[in-house]
């Protein structure tokens, strides 16, 4: 995995699928507050009128000159929940994007957020 001050340089660049499609343009990174590690990232998507943040995991992601490669299929990730340009992740919401990708969600031991926007 990389380091979170290393992924915060790759915001913009591409963000492609498994089979090297490109799924939209990096906007953020999302660290797990458990573990401060880079566990998901917001892509940006859509029409110029119409974009949208969807999320997706970084577990398995590769980064290269321009782009970070992520470990799922394209028409997966831009089906992912997502949220609008300017808006924010509601707690409620987390574990619909844990759900979507298969994954366990457990909120931290006092209910709070597992996901953290850098």
């Amino acid at each position: 995995m990389f380091e979170v001050s290393d992924i915060r340089e790759w915001r913009g660049h591409d963000v492609l699928d498994v089979d090297r499609h490109r799924i939209g343009e990096l906007e953020a990174v999302y660290v797990d507050t458990a573990t401060d590690q880079p566990s998901f990232a917001t892509v940006m998507v859509g029409m110029v009128t119409r974009r949208r943040l969807v999320f997706v995991p970084l577990a398995g992601a590769t980064v290269g000159p321009g782009y970070v490669q992520v470990d799922h299929p394209k028409k997966q990730v831009k089906a992912a929940p997502s949220i609008d340009v300017d808006g924010e992740l509601p707690a409620e919401e987390e574990a619909a994007i844990f759900a979507h990708y298969e994954l366990d969600y457990q909120p931290g031991a006092g209910g709070e957020r597992r996901m953290a926007r850098r």
